[in-house]
């Protein structure tokens, strides 16, 4: 697993990366996100994407992570 980065080192070409970011119970989630629209965007479910801000990052897992 790649180390993480802070937030303000990752790229914002609309590439999809794993951000890590505070929900509004104070819950830390680590989920795949993308720069777009002035922002961080990730998906809740499915259907649904929040605007987040996220405290740092790491390139998104890949199938030969585990390698």
């Amino acid at each position: 697993m790649a180390d993480r980065k802070p937030i303000a080192t990752a790229p914002t070409d609309g590439s999809r990366v794993t951000v890590t970011w505070k929900d509004g119970d104070g819950v830390i989630n680590e989920s795949i996100g993308q720069y777009r629209d002035g922002g961080w965007w990730v998906y809740t479910d499915s259907h649904t994407q929040k605007k987040v801000e996220p405290t740092n990052w790491r390139p998104a897992a890949s199938d030969d992570d585990d390698q």
